[in-house]
């Protein structure tokens, strides 16, 4: 079994689980029952097995494990920093083991194979204690596991601590503290828009207001906060949801998504009577949330009267500490970026330089540690108002709001780049026009 194992990327995973494979010897393959597996998961190296891969997520910072059946074995995929690494190959004789091991850990059906499920347990490492979110689903070649690790120790990160600095971060801080209106973060899934209102909700939280949340799932838990986990099979959606804190006297009320129409009209209504809205959309800019909003079913002189200002962002990945070099770009790079930042580019009497991860043990060779946002901030003045009334495009409104002072997502990245924060690859690879 050992020779199965696949230990190129393993970082110091695989030898311990190297050493329970030795020690775990599957039966010959014949039709287990349920009480067959519930005593193979019970052995010590299956659960070494789960308790050594977990600890591996725990310590690579990683937001998710995929535990994958392929035809010839069971591949673990770790996402660290946003992006998916291959790191371990376990043998095939494991999988109905481990995945038994896990659906009793999260409190799932060990017996249902047919339909996705979905679970949760905690997990310590060291004195950090994770909660584990757990997604199985059938594929063709078994059920494949998904984890998603949420650290319940550290708190939430402010808005600096985010990457938000600047123009963006003083338009986002004047706009959350007015008394009514709604606040719109968007961006495709993975894009931190959760974190953000997280940091929101967390710079608002005090004993003088009502903050209530919906959310769908709650993620992490802020003291003083009344989170509400949506639950659609017994009737709790984010419509029904919104209606009944609307009879909770709230001040704050952040909605996990605006989905359809009725929610969309019920969160325009909550702002114009008085309440501070939060919510996200997915869309791929701050200026193109208002087409978005106008498909599901809002009035352009609510959208003009209720948004007072809209977050833009993506995550990028952090250049690594410890590998960090710095290089002289070619010209057309350099060009590229005076051509983005035009007068926020800085006067400078030397050569730019960037900066590079030249890969090591401390970021596993990838040159980068860590992630940061890159945001725009369009705050919706009163012209910007007025051209939501006359049916303008999406392309103007994100012209006036640049001419008023906004800066992009790709120019916010790029000055990041000229900080040594990122790398330009990485500006591009998520904010690419």
């Amino acid at each position: 079994i050992k020779e199965l194992i696949n230990i190129s990327y393993a970082q110091g995973l695989s030898p311990e689980v190297s050493e329970a494979l030795k020690e775990y010897e599957p039966s010959q393959p014949t039709q287990k029952t349920i009480e067959d597996l519930g005593s193979v998961i019970k052995e010590a190296p299956i659960a070494k097995i789960v308790s050594t891969i977990l600890e591996f997520a725990a310590n690579s910072r990683a937001s998710d494990v995929h535990i994958e059946p392929l035809e010839d074995r069971v591949r673990v995929r770790y996402r660290i920093d946003g992006i998916l690494y291959d790191k371990l190959s376990l043998p095939k004789s494991v999988k109905d083991a481990l995945l038994t091991r896990i659906k009793i850990l999260s409190d799932m059906k060990i017996d249902e194979h047919r339909i996705p499920q979905d679970g949760r347990f905690n997990f310590k490492s060291g004195d950090n204690e994770v909660d584990l979110r757990v997604s199985t689903i059938p594929t063709a070649n078994g059920e494949k596991i998904v984890i998603r690790l949420l650290w319940k120790s550290g708190g939430i990160p402010s808005l600096q601590e985010l990457g938000l600095t600047g123009t963006a971060l003083k338009n986002l801080e004047t706009s959350i503290l007015r008394p009514h209106g709604i606040i719109l973060v968007c961006g495709p899934t993975g894009s931190g828009k959760t974190t953000t209102l997280y940091a929101v909700l967390a710079r608002l939280n005090t004993t003088r207001v009502n903050i209530s949340s919906l959310e769908d799932p709650v993620e992490y838990q802020i003291s003083g906060v009344n989170q509400v986990q949506i639950n659609p099979g017994v009737g709790l959606t984010f419509a029904s949801g919104l209606r009944s804190f609307l009879r909770q006297d709230p001040n704050i009320i952040l909605v996990g998504e605006i989905r359809d129409e009725e929610t969309t009209d019920l969160a325009l209504q909550a702002a114009l009577t008085g309440h501070l809205v939060f919510s996200t959309l997915h869309t791929s800019s701050a200026a193109g949330s208002l087409p978005r909003l106008l498909d599901l079913g809002a009035e352009r002189f609510l959208l003009a009267s209720t948004i007072t200002a809209i977050v833009g962002q993506r995550i990028v990945r952090k250049i690594c500490p410890t590998c960090k070099e710095s290089y002289i770009p070619p010209p057309r790079i350099i060009d590229e970026i005076k051509a983005i930042l035009g007068k926020l580019f800085p006067s400078l009497n030397q050569p730019i330089k960037l900066y590079r991860g030249r890969g090591c043990s401390d970021c596993g060779g990838s040159g980068y540690k860590g992630r940061v946002g890159i945001f725009e901030v369009l705050p919706v003045s009163e012209k910007i108002s007025h051209m939501i009334l006359e049916h303008p495009e999406t392309s103007a409104i994100e012209k006036e709001a640049i001419a008023e002072g906004m800066i992009t997502m790709k120019q916010d990245g790029y000055l990041k780049v000229l900080r040594a924060e990122t790398s330009i690859e990485e500006v591009l690879r998520v904010a690419q026009e």
